[in-house]
Parts: C-alpha cells; structure tokens; sequence
C-alpha cells in the first residue's frame, strides 16, 4: 500500500464519521446558513466586485460552491488567507493555477498589518482598474466579501476598513465586524468603508458551507482547518488526522535540535551546536507558566518528543496498521511534553493532548501545510 494511499484511507475514514455526525444532530447547516445563501445570493448581481476570501491551507477545499450559480462573476478575486499557516513552496503555484482559472489571485495574512496594507493597495487599484475598462460613473463601488466559514473574511474587513479609513483622513467612531475563532459567527451582511474617491464600500457576509458534502475527504480538511466545528467529532480523530499529514512530511526533521537523545541529536543537526545550546538556555531562564502550552518552552517540548519519536519508529508508515500505531505512541509521549497532570484517565488524557495539539497545528506552531494538492490539469472554471 503507498504511502499517499494510507493517508487517503485515514482521511476519508474520518470525513465519513463526520458526515454521519452531521446527519445525526444539527449538523454545519443551519437555519441562518440557509437564510444567509439567500441574502448573498440576492445582492451578488449587484456589487461591483467579488472578492472570495479562502484558506490557503486548502484553496480548493475552501472553495464557496454558490459562487458557482452566477457565471458572470468568474472574474473574480481569489484571496488566499492564512498563506502564514500554509506549505510557502506551493503558494506561488495555486497564484498561477487561480490566474489560469481566470480569477484574479492574492496572498495575504490577515494578522500582519504590510500584507492587509497590499491588499487594500491591491484592491484600490482593481476598482481603479474597473472604473476606467467601464467608464464607471458612480461615485460608489461595493464590493462584497464571501467565504465559507473562519476563513477570516471579518477579521480582513475590520483590518481593511481601519487602513482606509486611515488613508482617507476620516474620523469618526470606528465599525467592527465580529471577529470569533468559531465558525458561524457572523450573522448578517455589514458594511464597510474602506476608500474614498471614489467611495469603496466591503460588504462582509456570513461564512456559508453546502447543505451536503459527499467528497469524505473535503469534510476532514473543513473540520481540521475549523470551517467545520470540531464537535462532530472526537478531537483525537483529528489529532490522529493530523499527525498522518505531519508523519508523511519532512517537517519534523527541523526540530532535531529539541531532541531529547544526544545521539539523534549529533547526527541530525547540522547547524551551529553552540547556537543551539544558547538557544536552549535562553528558553530555560525565561518564566514561563509550565500548563500554558503556547509558551516557547512546552512548544519546544512538543516539537522534540514528536522528532523522538518519529525517529525511534521502526515500522512502516505506508501501512495503515503501523502509521496508527506511531500516531498512538505520539499521543501518548505528548502527555508529558504537554505537562498533562497525571491520574485523569485515558479518555481525558486523549482529549487533553489532542485539544492542545491541534490548537497548535493551526496557528501554525508545528509547520506550515497545504492540504490541497495542486491539480496537474486544470478543472472546471471557478
């Protein structure tokens, strides 16, 4: 069995437990998605522009299925977000696959205040772009955000609307959209200013999904990277899933220099030793609480016992049988990296690792990945 074949079958293993989750309870789709996909449906013909705001982790994954209904809008901008969390080898790729797919591309961390500062450039000169190809006479330009869910359309919009609103001198107290790491947060379609002359409004919408998803394998990558709530399914199904995409990787070969194992350590660190003893040093003296495991320390910790153990493994990660057997060794060797009290029983330990290690994967802590492989011949028009 090949490797790719082993993390097709755990993937596709997961998106059918969630998928049978979703149609045992309330699911992803609700009453305010639905009414949502109306509102935007019925605005969309009249905005100037589109902007479709995806996750760089997954840029076809994270595709708005209703943006498919309105042909007309296939010029269009494809904004990749989160391209800080996603494999950087591969982002000048998908750039030229959404360029050959006839949209308009552009990458951007939605945190970093240079990379919202290029888009909004970015976009002012697309409006300018227009106005000139259309003669457009209107002293107004909407343009109208969409996405499926926490792929950071608000967080884009609050950051956009204080950059303009900035550079066009304007006062006046400031609009916030709803900003939550949860999916479905936002509820109604707001408006932004985000330029003058001529006048650029944002108009932020919800974050919608389809009413059924059949692809099993897109269902695990939308509950991995949080489009999907995580509740439908249990947080060490995702951990595992996790874990199959960082084993396969050459990642964890970076983290040598945490090793635990002098011997691992001397064969596989290539850099300056001293560097790295100053480095360990440096981590120690600082004052860290030990149960926060963001702090550099315990993340450190983390990425050393991950290395170790990948290292000691002496199976075969082709085989399915003997990837969930170096999955379950990690989880267990993670307990003590995490500093996870001892005496709280196997289901909450499982729960504990797993809660902290995939909050780690996703704000890209422990590498940087694209879930998406990019299609060697192109696909339907976006």
């Amino acid at each position: 069995m090949a490797t790719a074949s082993t993390a097709s079958r755990i993937t596709r293993k997961i998106g059918i437990a969630v998928k049978k989750a979703a149609s045992r309870n309330k699911g992803w789709y609700d009453l305010h998605m639905a009414a949502a996909s109306g509102a935007i449906a019925q605005r969309l013909p009249l905005v100037d522009l589109v902007a479709e705001i995806r996750d760089a982790r997954i840029p076809l994954s994270s595709e708005n299925e209703l943006l498919r209904d309105f042909p007309a809008l296939s010029k269009r901008i494809v904004v990749m977000n989160k391209i800080d969390l996603a494999d950087q080898t591969q982002v000048k790729g998908w750039m030229r696959y959404f360029e050959q797919q006839n949209c308009i591309p552009y990458g951007v961390n939605s945190h970093n205040k240079d990379s919202v500062k290029g888009l909004l450039n970015f976009i002012q000169a697309q409006v300018r772009g227009l106005c000139k190809a259309n003669h457009h006479a209107s002293e107004t330009i909407t343009i109208m955000l969409v996405g499926i869910p926490n792929v950071g359309k608000s967080a884009l919009a609050n950051s956009l609307h204080q950059m303009g609103r900035i550079s066009a001198a304007e006062k006046g107290r400031l609009k916030h959209a709803t900003v939550s790491p949860q999916p479905g947060e936002t509820k109604d379609i707001s408006s932004f200013k985000i330029g003058s002359h001529p006048n650029i409004y944002l108009l932020d919408t919800p974050g919608i999904l389809p009413r059924m998803i059949h692809d099993a394998e897109l269902c695990s990558k939308l509950v991995l990277t949080g489009a999907i709530r995580d509740g439908l399914i249990e947080q060490k199904e995702l951990a595992r899933y996790f874990l199959t995409i960082l084993n396969l990787s050459d990642q964890y070969k970076k983290w040598a220099k945490f090793s635990t194992n002098e011997d691992r350590l001397l064969s596989f660190i290539e850099h300056k030793v001293e560097d790295s003893i100053s480095s360990k040093l440096e981590m120690r003296q600082k004052k860290q609480h030990m149960m926060d495991h963001t702090q550099d320390l315990i993340v450190n910790d983390v990425r050393g016992t991950i290395f170790d153990t990948i290292s000691c493994f002496d199976g075969n990660i082709e085989l399915e049988e003997d990837m969930i057997k170096l999955m379950e060794a990690e989880l267990v060797a993670l307990r003590e990296a995490f500093r996870v009290p001892q005496g709280l029983g196997e289901y909450v330990y499982n729960r504990v690792v797993s809660v902290k290690l995939l909050d780690l994967y996703r704000t890209g802590r422990l590498g940087h990945y694209t879930l998406d492989t990019l299609p060697l011949t192109l696909h339907h028009p976006l």
